[in-house]
């Protein structure tokens, strides 16, 4: 059996990475750009930048796109046997460090496997470590899941010097966030608007976004409200991420090949007679539209803050209409 297309990417990406073609910081290709270099379908293309990043080699900056991931000062060398969890006796710097590598096996298993796969046995097989000698450094899988969101927030940080306006402010965090889903789709099924996560690293975001909007004439109401809204902008069409990483291992297709799979019901829908609107479009579009959830994602910020805009421009402002008969 042949190597796997993307796999083909992969590996290429990673020796022009090691023989310095492609540098820290440097842009790599896009999605679109890789699929024309190689011939290969979009979700090929974005399944080879995907195992890029799970395996740290590429990383999503807000304004910038995919780049070669800076090398971590101090990063551990992988033992050569399976790791074990340091006892909680030689301290608290040495309890922080075995807390830190459980929650980075954690994410790998997540990212290799899905959040579902993350169970306390699961991570301490990855460790070769005892089920129990976890829960002397976490608290149980709750915990865990915390603890992996905040590391992950923390490797997309907020900007250091908030960029000036309330508009600027609000896109740099759904940068932020959009970046840190693009790399670990998981982390889209981990919170809810309703059951909102006690997470520090999201509450930097919240408290960015409300400081934000200080000084804007909105109520408190109405500044979470904007907040809410962003951020389930974001998180919802990163749910898809997740969906299709997950749909992709249950299935075995890519979003494409499953897409070729649906073409002859799709087509008699279009062609019943029922959906006008819809048998037009898909005429003008004449088969080629790939659904790029980036380019969806730039597609809708925008518009978004155009209409928050609208909002915010209009709060504290006498009413319009006051005064008409």
């Amino acid at each position: 059996m042949g190597v796997a297309p993307y796999a083909r990417i992969v590996e290429d990406v990673k020796r022009r990475v090691a023989e310095g073609r492609l540098r820290p910081g440097e842009r790599v290709p896009s999605t679109r750009q890789l699929a024309r270099d190689w011939g290969v379908a979009l979700a090929t293309a974005a399944k080879a930048l995907s195992v890029l990043a799970q395996e740290g080699v590429v990383v999503a900056e807000p304004r910038v796109g995919t780049v070669v991931a800076q090398p971590r000062a101090g990063q551990e060398r992988r033992e050569a046997g399976r790791g074990e969890v340091a006892a909680p006796a030689g301290g608290a710097g040495e309890r922080d460090l075995a807390r830190a590598r459980i929650v980075r096996a954690a994410i790998e298993l997540a990212d290799a496997e899905g959040l579902g796969a993350v169970t306390m046995r699961a991570v301490a097989a990855r460790l070769g470590a005892a089920t129990m000698s976890l829960y002397r450094h976490v608290g149980g899988k709750d915990d865990l899941v915390m603890l992996m969101v905040d590391e992950v927030l923390a490797r997309f940080p907020l900007p250091r010097q908030p960029p000036d306006g309330w508009r600027a402010r609000l896109e740099a965090s759904a940068r932020a966030q959009w970046a840190a889903y693009r790399a670990h789709p998981w982390m889209a099924g981990v919170t809810s608007l309703t059951r909102p996560l006690p997470s520090p690293s999201l509450l930097n975001h919240t408290e960015w976004a409300l400081s934000a909007l200080d000084g804007t004439g909105l109520d408190a109401t109405s500044r979470m409200h904007v907040h809410i809204l962003l951020y389930s902008y974001v998180q919802g069409i990163a749910a898809n991420l997740e969906r299709e990483t997950r749909d992709r291992v249950s299935t075995g297709l890519t979003g494409d090949e499953w897409m070729h799979g649906q073409e002859d019901a799709i087509a008699a829908i279009a062609g019943s007679g029922g959906y006008p609107a819809f048998a037009a479009a898909v005429a003008e579009l004449g088969g080629d539209f790939d659904l790029d959830l980036d380019v969806l994602f730039e597609f809708g910020l925008a518009p978004l803050l155009d209409g928050l805009a609208t909002v915010i421009g209009g709060a504290g402002r006498p009413d319009q209409d006051e005064g008409r008969g």
